[in-house]
């Protein structure tokens, strides 16, 4: 029996396969609640969503095992030592006293062995706020990343990101842009982030910040990626890569690019305002579900 052209193609074509990871991606949009009381000035005085510590909480929850050992990564930040600090005493709060901080601030730190063998004992990594080009100028390519990664895809890790930390977890990174000039062509500056989270952007402080156009415009560039806005103390606990639930007091903004009929971002120059057509959003708040499809 002759082959079709059909299946001539099948033979022809490359196959793709999608690597499922086993373990549990939190990332937050920051500012997350760590046990006080919202100030008056805070959206989330007469937000009836609001649950003290919640995003932690569910953090230390997802934790495999019993007395996990939790390590806490404030590259990013440029306050380190306050930021390990603060995260041990919420951890030791919620019953959580197996905290290290591992403070790397360069790439030769990254390839010491005595913070690898910290990486591979840790049941849950999380990632501080501050500066993410830190974050990935710091472990990209590196060894600890590598580490990361295989455990991320081959075990139970739990790796969560708050605001810097959360905004370096996805494939495109937006590392820059002003809220208020992200409809000018050139205003936002776009890179490889760490690539825990595939064929997705993540913004953060996203409503707080008025960072919708900035998305929309790191959208243009490559309807291809999903755009995850996370706002303030909320965040998403991602499953099998995929598979999204909405934490915390706020809303988390998905914006999908792959309909969108037109865009002028290839014809106009640096300068110029930068039109889509035909978004789709979708609004989502605590307990609300999302599936990623393979794009």
């Amino acid at each position: 029996m002759s082959e079709t052209r059909a299946d001539q193609d099948k033979k022809t074509r490359p196959s793709v396969e999608f690597k499922t990871p086993n373990g549990t991606l939190i990332a937050i949009g920051g500012r997350e609640n760590k046990g006080d009381d919202p100030k008056e000035d805070e959206t989330n005085q007469h937000n009836l969503n609001f649950v003290k510590n919640e995003i932690l909480e569910r953090f230390v929850k997802e934790l495999p095992g019993k007395d996990s050992l939790i390590v806490v990564i404030p590259t990013a930040s440029s306050l380190p030592v306050e930021q390990g600090n603060t995260y041990k005493k919420v951890f030791a709060n919620l019953g959580a006293k197996n905290v290290e901080v591992l403070d790397i601030r360069s790439r030769e730190d990254s390839c010491q062995e005595e913070y690898m063998a910290v990486i591979k004992k840790a049941a849950g990594l999380l990632f501080t706020g501050g500066d993410q080009l830190r974050l990935t100028a710091i472990f990209g390519g590196t060894e600890v990343m590598r580490l990361i990664k295989e455990r991320y895809y081959k075990e139970n890790l739990v790796i969560a990101g708050t605001s810097a930390g959360a905004a370096a977890m996805s494939t495109q990174m937006i590392y820059q842009g002003m809220s208020t000039g992200g409809f000018i062509k050139g205003a936002v500056s776009i890179t490889a982030g760490l690539e825990l989270l595939n064929d997705a952007a993540i913004d953060t402080h996203f409503i707080k910040r008025g960072r919708m156009v900035r998305m929309a415009q790191m959208i243009a560039t490559n309807p291809t990626f999903l755009g995850i806005g996370l706002e303030e103390d909320t965040g998403i606990v991602v499953k099998k890569g995929k598979e999204l639930e909405v934490i915390g007091s706020g809303l988390v903004v998905i914006v999908d690019g792959r309909g969108s009929t037109a865009t002028n971002i290839y014809e106009v120059e640096e300068g110029v305002p930068v039109t889509i057509r035909d978004l789709k959003v979708h609004l989502l708040g605590k307990g609300d579900t999302y599936t990623m499809e393979n794009f």
